[in-house]
């Protein structure tokens, strides 16, 4: 799709840099409609990393979650459960309701914010109408489907004077941010290269062609993308009884007509830590070579300071994680793990306590965001640039060529061919 590569409209640069330099305070502002201090969640999208999402916010003190929404049946069955169960051992009254369609639930006056954990291509126009309804925004990540929806999400958070957190829980992990530190004290020296270790870019989709729950409303669950035939694999089934979760994250992130890959899937955890260690929040790469081109093995972002980060293992185990090589020495993290090339580049892990998606100061972190009316750890410039280099490397995929990239315009540097992968075409009665 040919798309105006154009960005200037309000200013969208200055205040992409401006809300990524730091917490942005935004005074003089209500956090909400809900009294007694208390913050009300509804849950859009129901699926697997929603329930973790929901057992971390519920434990929050001041927060009450009152709706969710999700166009299949049993997970809204399973959601109001899993809430009411919870209210119950805790002696507290639960009035949750749900929803097919999420506009239902943004109607809802009493509710200040909304976790949504729907698939990628839902993102970008959920959160944009979530905000133009007065409602603050856990938003999962990564931020947007493309590069074109994540520079009109910042717009409307900013335009709308609201909070919006995303759900890179790693900027709240101690072992990552400690690297981050000793990376940008200079602890290692001057930053030469990064090895970010994510995985495979998405293939085509190629799943049989299956019968279409009668629970599951599939045309909403499309949504703005393109029509594909239904696999269970795509949404995982659960059990309500017996109680049985989803045993597999859903497959859309695997294929291109749904997802990003791993380049998306974990790049959007794992560029974002590079991102963070280099400073180049609310920047990026200015060219992009894809594995192959040329004999190039791996994956290829160039800076402009120099530095030149692959999507290489720097382990033999393969870990998805990052090494930062300095100079004077090397930092390696990942989830659980971080070495250094001294001992004094080796500080206590962050002890193990329980699965990754279950801790949750990240969740806080926003909550006391609402409340304060600042920033969170994450905001949204943040989501949107470290987003927008995961998409960097599907499109120089895409195309099997570098890719140049203007980080301060946010434009492609004379490639016609780029621009058409800006955004992508919506269906009928769909547009952003």
């Amino acid at each position: 799709m040919a798309e105006n590569n154009n960005i200037s409209r309000r200013g969208f640069i200055s205040k992409s840099l401006a809300g990524a330099a730091g917490l942005t305070l935004l005074p003089g502002l209500s956090f909400g409609r809900s009294t007694n201090d208390v913050i009300r969640l509804g849950f859009i999208g129901m699926g697997r990393q929603s329930m973790f999402l929901l057992n971390g916010f519920m434990q929050v003190p001041g927060v009450e979650v009152v709706a969710g929404s999700d166009v299949y049946g049993v997970k809204r069955k399973r959601f109001e459960q899993r809430v009411n169960e919870h209210y119950s051992k805790n002696n507290k009254k639960a009035e949750v309701k749900t929803y097919e369609n999420y506009k239902d639930l943004l109607d809802r006056s009493d509710i200040d914010a909304v976790v949504i954990a729907s698939p990628d291509h839902w993102h970008a126009l959920m959160a944009i109408d979530a905000v133009k309804a007065g409602k603050d925004v856990y938003l999962e990540k990564p931020l947007t489907f493309t590069i074109r929806e994540g520079q009109e999400l910042v717009l409307a958070v900013r335009d709308h004077n609201r909070i919006l957190g995303v759900g890179s829980q790693q900027r709240s992990d101690p072992n990552f941010q400690q690297a981050v530190k000793l990376v940008q004290d200079g602890a290692i020296g001057r930053i030469q290269k990064i090895n970010a270790y994510v995985g495979d870019p998405p293939t085509i989709y190629d799943l049989p062609k299956e019968a279409i729950p009668k629970d599951l409303n599939w045309d909403l669950w499309l949504g703005p993308n393109p029509y594909v035939h239904y696999n269970h694999q795509l949404n995982p089934p659960i059990s309500v009884n017996p109680p049985k979760d989803e045993d597999l994250w859903g497959a859309w992130r695997w294929y291109k007509e749904m997802g990003g890959g791993f380049t998306t899937d974990w790049g959007a955890h794992m560029f974002d830590i590079a991102q963070w260690g280099l400073e180049m929040d609310g920047s990026g790469p200015m060219e992009v070579i894809p594995a192959g081109y040329q004999g190039t093995p791996h994956l290829t972002y160039i800076y402009r300071n120099g530095v030149v980060m692959t999507e290489e293992p720097f382990n033999e185990e393969k870990t998805k994680g990052v090494k930062f090589w300095g100079n004077d020495g090397w930092i390696e993290v990942a989830r659980g793990y971080f070495q250094g090339s001294t001992p004094a580049l080796k500080p206590k892990i962050s002890e193990d306590n329980g699965p990754y998606e279950t801790k949750i100061p990240h969740q806080i972190n926003f909550i006391e965001s609402v409340r304060a009316r600042k920033d969170p750890q994450v905001p949204v410039e943040v989501g949107h640039s470290s987003c927008t280099v995961c998409n960097l490397g599907n499109i120089a995929y895409e195309l099997g060529r570098p890719v140049r990239w203007n980080p301060d315009t946010q434009t492609f540097v004379n490639d016609t061919e780029a621009v058409k992968f800006y955004h992508r075409d919506y269906r009928d009665g769909y547009s952003l």
